[in-house]
């Protein structure tokens, strides 16, 4: 695998109309960067000079794609270790120096693992995430009294802090308010309710707009004071439900491996492990290589 197999544009335009069909081929492991390309494409329509993107050919086809935010953060479709080291060969070679990597996890930690001999950088690992897809939507037995409702412009303050909680939960730096509310992850996304009988909010579902047939369910929450008593579930299953009725073929969502209680929790709704993702952070420099 030579690194020169590897193009990289700033034209999103330029990138889409030779990678398109590779996103959407798998739209289940490619959730992410289908989302995240269509958020860029939305805002502008050229990202210019802020987001790289690249594409790994081979016999004129596209067989993996990356793209690093201006944050410096890369992420990778699946690689082989052979091509990770490519790939990191050729980011070396011409001077770009990611901050971080996310992928599944043998992509993840073969680049990572190649970006160290290529540059000397100490990786360490960030973030675990647990990639599931709907199978057989199961509803919970036992459900809540109350009902599912779409959020709308009026619970935009009860949104702000229920993400900001959401944030500080998972150990995400967030400090969001009115003002900075349009450029936070969450703004893009569909927000549901999940109200008991006398209208008050007691739980949330946020769903990503459908791209190839996926619906991505991100977040779910629900104030620590409300929980075990069944709003995750009912809410999760009244998005997921929602998302099938409007022709999803792939309902995904993130879960972190080590909370037993929420994995737990998805699988009895139908969802179904896929496969591990791992974030790793690139800027530290080995001891002795400084």
């Amino acid at each position: 695998m030579r690194p020169d197999d590897w193009h990289l544009t700033e034209a999103l335009d330029e990138f889409l109309a030779r990678a398109g069909d590779f996103l959407h081929s798998r739209p289940a492991l490619h959730n992410t960067p289908l989302t995240t390309i269509e958020k860029l494409r939305r805002r502008a329509a050229d990202a210019s000079g802020a987001t790289v993107f690249g594409r790994l050919e081979s016999g004129g086809e596209v067989r993996a794609v990356f793209y690093r935010l201006p944050s410096g953060r890369l992420t990778l479709t699946a690689l082989s270790p052979e091509e990770a080291d490519s790939l990191a060969a050729h980011l070396a070679g011409i001077g770009h120096t990611p901050s971080g990597v996310t992928a599944d996890h043998a992509t993840a930690t073969a680049f990572a693992e190649a970006w160290q001999r290529h540059t000397g950088a100490a990786p360490v690992r960030d973030w675990r995430g647990r990639l599931h897809r709907l199978g057989t939507l199961t509803p919970p037995r036992t459900c809540p009294q109350g009902r599912g409702r779409i959020a709308d412009e009026p619970d935009r303050e009860q949104l702000i802090r229920w993400c900001n909680e959401f944030a500080a939960d998972v150990g995400e730096a967030s400090s969001i308010d009115a003002g900075s509310w349009a450029g936070t992850r969450f703004a893009d996304k569909h927000f549901t309710f999940w109200e008991t009988p006398d209208g008050t909010p007691v739980s949330m579902a946020g769903s990503t707009s459908m791209i190839a047939g996926m619906v991505r369910v991100d977040p779910v929450y629900t104030p620590a004071p409300l929980r075990g008593r069944g709003y995750a579930g009912a809410v999760t299953a009244h998005v997921s439900r929602a998302a099938l009725a409007a022709g999803a073929t792939d309902v995904v969502l993130f879960t972190n491996p080590a909370n037993a209680t929420s994995n737990a929790l998805y699988r009895r709704l139908g969802y179904v492990p896929v496969t591990d993702f791992t974030g790793y952070d690139l800027s530290r420099t080995a001891p002795g290589t400084g």
